[in-house]
């Protein structure tokens, strides 16, 4: 059972053993954890299933203030899920390992949980939003709930990309049953990579006259929604950054909260 309480080094070891468990299983998808835990009687099968998927490298501010907006605008039959890919097609799971970022993800629920909503931590092995959504459908009394999953404007980028969709089919194949069942909530990044806010609602815009050159679908525009980012949030990358640089205690602890802070301080994290 999650326990606030329980050492960072507890917490770890029992999510090292779920990761062994989910790997020996050959699942595609599996919830580690629930906050608040589940009761005996299963809840109904949410209307909405709000997926946050990140590397949580550390989970910070800016994620909490991601899912908290999404869960209130979805009502109060909204699920939320923390995911975490353990094969991901961009990026190395260096520096915090799998069950210590687990933990602070663990960490990150209950701080949202107190949205009210039931939070699940939970793993893949699908790198991609089509199949993850795909290996979610019907899983752990989610039904047939929406999907909405979060991301950054640059994941949106990346979803559109045509080299990711060299089979057979090419993105129409792959994105077409995503959009049927999901849709993404896109929170905007102004930065000098990226653009400005009005710059990347253009790129969305956009879509709809490239899309099926590329073997897409305008129609998939009228599933993506863009919000505001939060003002002053900082990024994972960035949080790491100044750990390294020797920021610790309240400094870090107003990026990240202070239970995944405690995390990065008992295990060392980001140090190097």
């Amino acid at each position: 059972m999650p326990d606030a309480l329980m050492s960072t080094k507890q917490t770890a070891a029992r999510f090292a053993n779920a990761l062994r468990s989910f790997s020996a299983s050959g699942d595609a998808f599996r919830v580690l954890s629930t906050v608040p835990p589940r009761t005996e009687t299963p809840p109904p099968p949410p209307d909405s299933l709000i997926v946050l998927d990140s590397s949580f490298n550390p989970p910070t501010r800016a994620h909490a203030a991601m899912a908290s907006s999404a869960v209130r605008q979805a009502g109060p039959r909204a699920r939320l899920v923390l995911l975490l890919a353990v094969t991901n097609a961009d990026k190395a799971l260096a520096p915090a390992p799998l069950e210590v970022r687990l933990g602070m993800m663990e960490a990150l629920a209950r701080e949202l949980a107190a949205a009210p909503v039931q939070v699940d931590v939970a793993v893949t092995t699908r790198p991609y939003f089509h199949d993850k959504a795909a290996a979610m459908e019907g899983a752990a009394g989610y039904g047939r709930a929406e999907q909405v999953f979060l991301c950054g404007f640059d994941t949106v980028v990346r979803i559109f990309e045509p080299r990711y969709y060299g089979g057979s089919g090419g993105m129409g194949s792959a994105l077409g049953p995503f959009f049927r069942r999901a849709r993404l909530r896109v929170t905007m990044r102004p930065d000098g990579a990226w653009g400005t806010a009005g710059e990347q609602a253009a790129y969305v815009a956009g879509l709809e006259g490239t899309l099926g050159r590329s073997g897409g679908d305008a129609a998939w525009v009228r599933r993506i929604e863009l919000v505001d980012g939060v003002e002053g949030a900082v990024s994972s990358s960035r949080v790491r950054e100044l750990v390294r640089t020797g920021e610790r205690g309240p400094a870090v602890e107003g990026l990240v909260g202070a239970e995944v802070a405690r995390w990065i301080d008992e295990e060392g994290l980001y140090r190097e």
